[in-house]
């Protein structure tokens, strides 16, 4: 059984823009009255027979823009037009996928599949063909009456591609689909949808898939658009001219992968006449790391002689290649290591902490925190003005709220932990959740005052 080909309103030639972003930014209200900026002045289009990957690390508004497109999200300031038209509303040319997969678990397959079709009012016989239709064409043939609770992930995954397929949208938009399905599944189920976009009766004529994963970008997009963070920007734009099936051991994919790397890892360093704003817990994040990892890559790096190609190291290691950048940003952040391009070196202080001894790691590592982390930072100075050198982690969560959800705000808090007990800046009592000046802070700022350096630096 096939699916029927969108119902439209007019028929588009290939290459009409069905989705236009037209100066879009995008602000929410912060704790304090403040507003965390999101997007700033993104402009971009989605067309007709094409499929386009928004990249970018975490924080650059991927998801927020995504959402912007579906018109589940309302612009602050620009607008977004579908087929021309400016959207109000929810968009009603798109279909979605999301990662987590957002099925009832109340309901079966089929009914899961009809939801949509009954929210438009659809009748019961056409929503029953239609999502028989939609569950055949995905490969869960058989399934119809099963519950999400009795199927694998990556048949749940299914079960969303099915139900976003069936309303036959003009445009199938994807929050990161493959993220949550372990590394076989995703790679079959993201061959078997390219397979069927390229059947002359795929229910839909454009795609735009968010990740963060840069040979996923390359595998699926003919254009891959890079977005930068704090807040959310284009930073370009890259076009896949490769056929498909894509080959990951051409020259050309190789040389993708390089300079769509380059581009993430630019530091985007502001001009000599900019004055750029003093870095703060909000804007700048920590990477989601351990120290103990931070010092695997920086030994990596030193046993190849000081320097590496990035995307080479990766596949040495069997991983993707954005799974190095939480490990490089972090190296990066502490002025360990220096990246141009997809090339990262050692520098200096890099090589001297790695052949320090254990406490003078310490201290170097400390020292480099307090200097460049902007959260350690904040935890050792307030420490140092309290009354007796300890304070509640209480405080430090509800002044990350300001910037963060609940759950990324413990996050960020557990990270700057990690780090600051390592350097024995502060210790922390989970059982009372206080935070202890410990016995280097002083000597991390002595060591700053001694070479002059000032934060950020």
């Amino acid at each position: 059984m096939a699916l029927k080909t969108a119902r439209t309103p007019a028929t588009l030639p290939i290459g009409a823009p069905l989705i236009d972003i037209d100066r879009v930014t995008k602000s929410f209200p912060s704790a304090d009255g403040t507003t965390l900026n999101v997007l700033s002045e993104v402009s971009l289009t989605l067309r007709k027979g094409e499929i386009v990957a928004l990249l970018g690390k975490s924080g650059s508004g991927k998801s927020t823009l995504l959402r912007t497109m579906a018109g589940l999200i309302a612009p602050t300031t620009g607008e977004v037009r579908y087929r021309g038209e400016r959207l109000d509303g929810a968009n009603p040319g798109v279909g979605m996928v999301f990662q987590s997969f957002a099925l009832m678990p109340w309901l079966t397959v089929q009914a899961n599949v009809e939801l949509g079709l009954e929210a438009r009012g659809v009748p019961a016989a056409e929503r029953r063909e239609r999502a028989l239709a939609a569950i055949d064409v995905i490969g869960l043939d058989g399934f119809e009456s099963a519950y999400p609770r009795e199927l694998s992930g990556g048949m749940r995954q299914r079960v969303g591609f099915a139900r976003a397929l069936v309303l036959r949208p003009d445009a199938l938009l994807m929050d990161e689909p493959f993220s949550a399905l372990d590394v076989l599944t995703a790679e079959n189920l993201r061959g078997e949808i390219m397979s069927l976009w390229a059947q002359p009766d795929f229910p839909t004529s454009a795609i735009c898939i968010v990740t963060h994963n840069i040979e996923e970008a390359v595998l699926l997009a003919d254009r891959v658009i890079v977005l930068g963070s704090n807040p959310g920007h284009i930073k370009g734009e890259v076009p896949i001219l490769l056929p498909r099936p894509r080959d990951r051991r051409s020259p050309t994919f190789e040389s993708t992968i390089d300079t769509l790397y380059a581009m993430l890892t630019d530091t985007e360093r502001a001009s000599a006449s900019t004055v750029a704003p003093a870095p703060t817990p909000l804007s700048h994040p920590l990477p989601d790391i351990t120290v103990g990892g931070l010092a695997g890559l920086i030994e990596i790096v030193h046993a190849h002689n000081g320097q590496t190609d990035l995307p080479d190291l990766a596949d040495e290691l069997s991983f993707e290649v954005d799974d190095l950048l939480p490990l490089v940003d972090a190296a990066q952040l502490l002025g360990l290591l220096e990246v141009e391009g997809a090339q990262a070196f050692l520098n200096d202080r890099g090589r001297e902490w790695l052949t320090a001894d254990i406490q003078s790691s310490k201290e170097l590592f400390a020292a480099r925190a307090v200097q460049s982390v902007p959260l350690i930072r904040t935890i050792v100075k307030a420490l140092e003005n309290s009354d007796d050198g300890a304070l509640r982690d209480d405080f430090f969560l509800d002044l990350l709220r300001r910037g963060y959800t609940a759950e990324d705000a413990r996050k960020q808090l557990d990270i700057a932990i990690d780090w600051g007990r390592y350097g024995e800046l502060y210790d922390y009592d989970a059982d009372t959740g206080e935070l202890v000046l410990g016995e280097l802070a002083a000597e991390a700022e002595r060591h700053l005052a001694a070479e002059g350096a000032e934060p950020g630096a």
